[in-house]
This record gives C-alpha cells, sequence and structure tokens, in this order.
C-alpha cells in the first residue's frame, strides 16, 4: 500500500463525532465541504452521514460489537490542494476504514485519484455529479461509488421540465469547475436534441464580488429563462442577484447546487416562478427519514444520500465481516441491491444482524438505493418551484 505523506494540522479543518471514550474500533471519514460554496447544504449532510453511524452503534452488533467514529474532513468543495491533504489525513493520521464523500466532483476526483485509489481506501460519494466520473469506476479498482445520479441524467431531467412549461430558449451559467461544466454540457447536448436553443452557454468565476459583466453578456443573448449551474452561497447566487437587479431575467432555473433554504432566505419572492429539480424521492424511506432526523433538516438536498453512503459503507463491511476496504468494496452493490429483504432508514440494526447471519439484504434507504454500472445512482429527482419565496415540491421524477 503507497504511504502518502500526513497533511500538516494547517491543512485540514479538524472535527470529530466520537464514540465514548474516543476509542472506537472502527473510523469512517465524513469527507464533505464544512467550509466553501455549499456550507449550507454540507450542514445538513454531514449529520445525515453521522446519523447512520450512531445508528450502527446503537445496534451494538457490528463486527461482533465493535463501536464506530465518524471524524470529519473538509473538502472546502473547491481546492483541490486541500481535499488531498485532508483525504491523506483522515487516511494516514486518523487511519479511518472507509469515505463518506467527497461532495463536489472535482475536489472527489483529485482525492479518489491522488489518495483513496493509492491507499485502497473505498469513498462512496453523496453529492458528486460530474458524468466524468461515471468512468472513474475503470481505474479506481472498484472503490468509488456514488449513491448521487451522475449529471447526465440531470440534463435529461432539466430537459423534460423546461419543455414540459413550454421553455424552448435558455441562457446557461455555469461554475467554472468539473461540475459546473459537466452539467452545462449534458443539459445542452438533451435541451438542443428535444428541439430547444441554447442561446449562450458561459462560465463564471466563484470569489467575486461583481457579476455584471456576466451578466450583461447572458442578457444579450437573451432566453426566456436563465440556467444557473452554479453554488447556492457563491457565484450562483451572485449570478442570480446581477440578473435581478439589471431586470437582464426575472425566472430561472436552478440545478442541485442551486438548491436550498439559503436560496430563498437570500431572494424570497423575487425569483417566484422559477424552477429547479435536485436528486430526491417520495418513498417510505425518504419520509422516514425526514421524521428520524434529529438536529438537522431530513428533507435538505443531499442529506439523504449521506445518511445512505455511510450507511452502505457500515452494512457492506457486515456482509464482509471485516472493516478492510479490499474485503468489503465487493460487498457494496451486493447491500445495495436485490435480491434480499428492504431496509429503510431505522432498520439498520435489523439488517446487521441479517447479514451476520449470513442472510441477504436490499438496502433502499433513504433514497431509494439502486446502484447500477459504475455503481452509481440510477438517478430519482424531486422537481421544485418558487411560490411566495418558498420552495416548493411539484412532482417527483
Amino acid at each position: 500500500m503507497k504511504k502518502l505523506l500526513l497533511a500538516s494540522a494547517a491543512s485540514a479543518l479538524v472535527a470529530g463525532a466520537a464514540t465514548a471514550g474516543g476509542h472506537a474500533d472502527v473510523k469512517i471519514g465524513v469527507f464533505l465541504g464544512f467550509t466553501g460554496p455549499i456550507e449550507s447544504l454540507v450542514a445538513e449532510m454531514g449529520p445525515a452521514a453521522e446519523m447512520a453511524i450512531s445508528e450502527v452503534n446503537g445496534a451494538g452488533t457490528f463486527l461482533g460489537g465493535k463501536s464506530v467514529e465518524a471524524i470529519r474532513g473538509d473538502t472546502t468543495c473547491v481546492d483541490a490542494a486541500a481535499a488531498t491533504a485532508t483525504a491523506e489525513r483522515l487516511i494516514t493520521s486518523d487511519g479511518v476504514s472507509g469515505i463518506v464523500g467527497g461532495d463536489c466532483s472535482g475536489v472527489t476526483g483529485a482525492a479518489l485519484q491522488n489518495v483513496a485509489v493509492p491507499n485502497g481506501m473505498v469513498m462512496i460519494s453523496p453529492s458528486a455529479t460530474s458524468p466524468g466520473l461515471s468512468h472513474a469506476n475503470n481505474e479506481d479498482n472498484g472503490l468509488f461509488f456514488r449513491t448521487a445520479p451522475s449529471d447526465a441524467r440531470q440534463g435529461v431531467v432539466m430537459t423534460e421540465v423546461l419543455m414540459e412549461q413550454g421553455i424552448n430558449e435558455v441562457a446557461v451559467t455555469y461554475t467554472n469547475n468539473d461540475y459546473g461544466k459537466g452539467l452545462a454540457d449534458s443539459f445542452q447536448a438533451a435541451f438542443e436534441a428535444a428541439g430547444g436553443t441554447v442561446t449562450i452557454s458561459a462560465a463564471h468565476e466563484d470569489g467575486k464580488a461583481d457579476y455584471s459583466a456576466e451578466v450583461g453578456a447572458l442578457a444579450s443573448a437573451g432566453g426566456e429563462r436563465l440556467v444557473v449551474a452554479g453554488y447556492v452561497d457563491q457565484g450562483g447566487a451572485g449570478v442570480v442577484r446581477g440578473a435581478i437587479e439589471t431586470g437582464a431575467f426575472d425566472t430561472f432555473h436552478f440545478p442541485d447546487g442551486m438548491i436550498g433554504e439559503s436560496l430563498t432566505d437570500q431572494f424570497g419572492s423575487d425569483i417566484d416562478g422559477s424552477t429547479g429539480q435536485v436528486p430526491g424521492t417520495d418513498s417510505p424511506g425518504a419520509s422516514q427519514f425526514a421524521a428520524m432526523a434529529d438536529g438537522f433538516d431530513g428533507t435538505s438536498p443531499f442529506a439523504a444520500e449521506s445518511y445512505d453512503a455511510a450507511a452502505l459503507i457500515l452494512l457492506a463491511m457486515q456482509a464482509a465481516g471485516s472493516e478492510d476496504p479490499a474485503a468489503y468494496k465487493e460487498k457494496v452493490m451486493m447491500v445495495a441491491n436485490a435480491p434480499g429483504e428492504q431496509i429503510f432508514p431505522g432498520d439498520l440494526a435489523k439488517a446487521l444482524e441479517i447479514l451476520a447471519a449470513g442472510g441477504d439484504v436490499d438496502y433502499v434507504g433513504a433514497s431509494a438505493v439502486e446502484l447500477i454500472g459504475p455503481g452509481e445512482s440510477a438517478g430519482n429527482y424531486r422537481q421544485i418551484e418558487v411560490k411566495g419565496g418558498k420552495i416548493e415540491t411539484v412532482q417527483y421524477r
């Protein structure tokens, strides 16, 4: 196993959700952007993953009675070097046996290639959606999975939503990284194939104080709606603010990175009539998970997927009888899919017993988990519309 340099303390955020006494038998990394452009979403995602870990600890039957500790690591969402250093720390210093994360696509890919694969570490991402990661399984030795669907699927869903509303011409702005570019390209291909017109597809940089130049270019190109493939706590919000203030656009379409309570906190009824979609289901597991959520919002984007990512790692370990990633990576697809007894949020103790006895489980979880092809979600989406300054669910797809 390749030995990597230990990350310095200055390069990583260290926060633990430790078991009693702080001496767990198994450690799981919760590797998410606790700072950065999706900080408001991660505030719900981190506790969701940790809730699955607490549920398993409460059962007392994990790997013959071993305890589990969650170790947080900050991806920053956007800084690949910082994320790589954090992943190194989680593996080489903290000694984790699996990683929930990363979150944003670029940092996830960097950590996977530079740290997880050389160290033989399993990663299950709840929110990295770049289509490019669909091919990672060809090079990752079967170590990478994701409970969120690829943006190749989201591009098709976006097209369906807009076309059904009679929107045939749009402008597109996207954050200039793997997530934004991948989603913008997937959407444009699907939208144009369906007969729509993309008047402009232009990148924006995060962290700017002024987006008037970007808004000016988008306004000149025109369109019935502005598609904003960005981050709700960063440049995406800046572009929306500039478009509203100048009157360039009054309705928008928001992909997953823009949907969260922070969106309506910032813009309220100014974005009424805007639409969007985010991974989600109306499955029994989704409502059970929302009811179980304690101290966080179980309906927040990617919270369900975060719980499911942690649960899959732990159930795969139980199925393998080992916390060794080389052993349990082979069990992730098995516990995620049929055949077996269906497992929902709150059922992890039952699942541990079934697996310990040599039985099979079909983990449905909070997000109606079904892993396909290269170990990623088949893809379910919640369609939203902003009405009266609030995000309302229209339907599920």
